[in-house]
């Protein structure tokens, strides 16, 4: 495994490599990011992009989408996996939002958590992209990168990751650590023979972690 300031310079590195990044998915207003991050679950942020301009341009607000037919919803976000379940999601999220809430999405993770279809992996994104808070979501690239570079045990789960990462990176820094995570994933193959590999990152990270079990 690698030590912390180790965690901290990896991170860096990719940083270095794909330039910056941000959010990469479209919306205008915080409750149109809130379902946009609820579409994406299991799903390429491309895909969501393409049928949300269509879905909020029938449903901008909380209260246009609650009332919504379903079948319509399910017809216009069919491309993006799962459209069955998100469908009936996003419309009770829309009318907790509205008859609850005011209108306001919440801004604690467990607030967000409390909505139909958002986990923690969604408050987190929301937080960090939306409300500017420290916090720092993990998906399938941040985890297959970890594991790959020694930064958690093969078997970590997607809470020790995002643990491990919060404990080691400035607060300031972890908005964009995820966002440069998820560019270096897509980049870069997490899947190769260590013997094969030709990326000078991972190679340096497996000989750190192997020093670091001299020790």
């Amino acid at each position: 495994m690698l030590k912390d300031e180790q965690i901290v310079w990896a991170i860096r590195q990719m940083e270095d490599d794909v330039g910056p990044v941000g959010p990469s998915l479209d919306s205008r207003t915080p409750f149109q990011y809130l379902i946009s991050v609820i579409l994406s679950a299991q799903a390429t942020d491309v895909s969501v992009n393409k049928v949300t301009p269509i879905l909020f341009a029938k449903y901008p607000e909380p209260k246009d989408l609650m009332n919504a037919d379903v079948e319509d919803v399910e017809q216009i976000i069919k491309s993006v996996g799962l459209f069955h379940n998100k469908a009936r999601n996003i419309i009770k999220t829309a009318g907790v939002v509205h008859t609850k809430l005011n209108d306001i999405v919440p801004e604690t993770r467990k607030g967000i958590m409390e909505l139909p279809g958002a986990g923690r992996k969604t408050a987190n994104v929301v937080l960090s992209d939306v409300f500017q808070q420290p916090t720092f979501a993990v998906d399938t690239h941040v985890s297959a990168i970890s594991k790959r570079l020694h930064f958690v045990d093969q078997k970590a789960n997607t809470l020790q990751v995002e643990k491990k990462i919060v404990s080691v990176m400035p607060p300031e820094e972890l908005h964009q650590a995820h966002h440069t995570m998820i560019e270096y994933g897509r980049k870069y193959s997490m899947k190769l023979d260590p013997a094969k590999e030709t990326n000078q990152l991972i190679i340096k990270c497996d000989k750190l972690n192997a020093e670091n079990e001299k020790d």
